[in-house]
């Protein structure tokens, strides 16, 4: 045997490069008004980066492995390059993008738990006859480290969990799947909930500068685009003022204001809280008795908490503190996500579900159905695990903003002065104490936008929570309510009216 031949057998294998994983399978959708054919395409997009060695390229390098899941209606077997394209996610940071998937936007949709309609194990999927799809082909990314998404072979997942990293890569994904599919010249949007809208504002602007893509519309869906609006700290008043006006739609549920509506309620609040309490808590120990006394007492009245209790806490009740009082002598906390739901705490002065009693009765549901979805209806196969909400992520990264609030309002108010088209939708749960409303109201009220934009912003609010299309009602209103923004927003509709309180 030669020496030749001899290196050419025991010579180790060149390394495989990651690569696309995409299944593809054909679907049949049954509408009021007749059949939807679509495509559903699920798999692992594999996102390079360039490389340069002093100045010389040296190729492309495989950095990440994203999970997609799109929907494209067919006709004939075949896509329409003209219909709008929706891009949607998530956000925790660490959420998949199952909520939106196979809550709002999906041709199938979970059967879900709600507060007085529990599903019980093993759950189930059925079709959504609301669907987006109806108005847009749907694109669902997952980011780093949530769902399928993972690094690729020898590259640091770290490098993504974070504002920049996240922001670049699911723009990377945006802009490949325009690319790959040739949808250049469809009408664009994107959809984000929770930390979701954070990227969303943020895409909005990188978008434009970085690949010079205008988008139509974006929806943003419990909306957080300033934390410090949301984020309890030492110094900042911001989120007892903020938040405020969401502890009186909550009392209101639990049955402290009776023969009154939420509308009303939350206006009132809203005025107390942006004028008499903001100057009391402006004033510290400058504040005379008598007018603390008064503050506190109408604090109590529209919060339903005990009047002892708003003078202890010195006018300041955190989100935390709230949810373990408002009902402690009933032995129930509310949930934060969605605080129409409530868990029994096992001791009154205790503790005993933690932060959210909403979040594992809405988590179980999804999780049954998106693996069952991916695998058995989309065919896909992983023996990953589907991260529904990684803590893998953490610590987060905010390195950006080292110093300042977590802040991406500018990036939104610049895609909207650089594209005068683009239109706005923001969707409130009056219950939700993740993202209260009053905040998002708040730091829409100052856009550095021209005057005249803001009448491209159109505000729907729900009487449910955080993922407010866990209530029925609310669902199938929210759904009809996003596609008359969609219309909008591509310029086949009329504006859809807004609604809800004053703030």
């Amino acid at each position: 045997m030669s020496e030749s031949a001899v290196d050419e057998k025991t010579s180790p294998e060149e390394p495989q490069l990651a690569q696309d994983d995409f299944v593809t399978t054909e679907h049949v959708l049954s509408l009021p008004d007749g059949e939807l054919s679509y495509r559903a395409t699920a798999g692992r997009m594999v996102i390079a980066e360039e490389k340069l060695d002093d100045g010389v390229f040296k190729g492309a390098t495989p950095k990440a492995q994203v999970f997609i899941t799109s929907y494209v209606k067919t006709v004939d077997g075949a896509p329409d390059p003209s219909r709008p394209v929706l891009f949607a996610f998530n956000g925790g940071p660490g959420s998949s993008s199952v909520w939106l998937h196979i809550g709002l936007f999906g041709p199938r949709r979970v059967v879900a738990n709600d507060v007085d309609e529990r599903a019980k194990p093993p759950y189930g999927l059925t079709d959504n006859t609301e669907t987006l799809l109806k108005d847009a082909d749907l694109v669902f990314i997952d980011p780093m480290t949530t769902g399928f998404s993972r690094a690729a072979e020898g590259a640091k997942p770290a490098e993504y969990h974070g504002f920049t990293g996240d922001r670049d890569l699911v723009g990377e994904a945006i802009r490949l799947w325009l690319s790959r599919n040739h949808r250049w010249l469809s009408p664009k949007l994107l959809a984000g909930e929770s930390y979701g809208t954070t990227r969303a504002a943020a895409l909005a602007g990188y978008l434009a500068q970085r690949h010079g893509i205008a988008i139509n519309g974006v929806m943003l869906i419990s909306a957080v685009l300033d934390f410090g609006t949301v984020f309890f700290s030492e110094g900042n008043d911001q989120p007892f003022i903020h938040f405020l006006p969401t502890y009186a739609a909550i009392a209101h549920y639990h049955g402290f204001h009776p023969g009154k509506d939420v509308e009303t309620l939350v206006e009132e609040a809203a005025e107390f809280a942006y004028g008499e309490y903001t100057r009391a808590l402006a004033k510290g120990g400058r504040l005379p008795t008598e007018e603390f006394d008064a503050v506190a007492e109408r604090m109590a009245e529209l919060t339903g908490l005990g009047l002892e209790y708003v003078k202890l806490a010195d006018l300041r009740v955190d989100a935390h503190a709230f949810f373990g009082e408002l009902l402690r002598t009933r032995r129930l906390r509310v949930g934060r996500l969605d605080s129409r739901f409530t868990g029994h705490v096992g001791v009154a002065t205790g503790d005993g579900l933690g932060d959210d009693p909403s979040y594992p009765i809405i988590q179980y549901p999804y999780t049954a159905a998106i693996n069952h979805l991916l695998g058995a209806e989309l065919g896909y196969s992983s023996d990953l695990v589907y991260e529904i909400i990684s803590r893998r992520v953490h610590p987060w990264s905010y390195k950006e903003f080292e110093n300042r609030s977590v802040n991406t309002a500018e990036d939104l108010a610049f895609a909207m002065r650089a594209n005068p088209d683009l239109k706005v939708y923001v969707g409130f749960g009056y219950h939700d104490s993740a993202t209260p409303f009053a905040a998002s109201e708040h730091v829409l009220a100052h856009l550095r936008i021209p005057q005249e934009a803001h009448a491209d912003i159109v505000r729907r609010y729900y009487p449910a929570g955080h993922m407010m299309y866990v209530h029925q009602p609310s669902r199938i209103q929210q759904c009809q309510d996003l596609a008359e923004f969609l219309a909008w927003s591509v310029g086949a509709g009329q504006k859809p009216e807004s609604n809800g309180p004053v703030i």
